[in-house]
């Protein structure tokens, strides 16, 4: 599956793509709201994203192209490794 990250610490971009790939997932991180960000969205199986790193417009963003698309979405408080890795369980 291709998981798609929002928000996060940059530090830990490695690490996520690490555990992600770990379990056989692919994982695209995007750390903050970009230019064309539903473009960068692209086209994941589901949506993961970490609210506490996220401004409330990136957040808003990425819900309206969950709904549009038809992606699973799973908003999350917490950024660690181990959050991610529950997630992809």
């Amino acid at each position: 599956m291709c998981f798609t990250l929002i928000g996060g610490m940059d530090r830990l971009k490695q690490d996520y793509i690490s555990a992600a790939r770990a379990r056989g997932h692919e994982l695209k991180c995007i750390s903050r709201n970009e230019r064309n960000f539903p473009d960068k969205i692209g086209s994941a199986d589901a949506l993961i994203v970490f609210t506490n790193k996220i401004s409330h417009e990136a957040k808003r963003k990425a819900m309206q192209v969950a709904k549009s698309r038809g992606i699973p979405i799973r908003l999350v408080h917490s950024c660690g490794v181990s959050t991610l890795r529950e997630c992809l369980d």
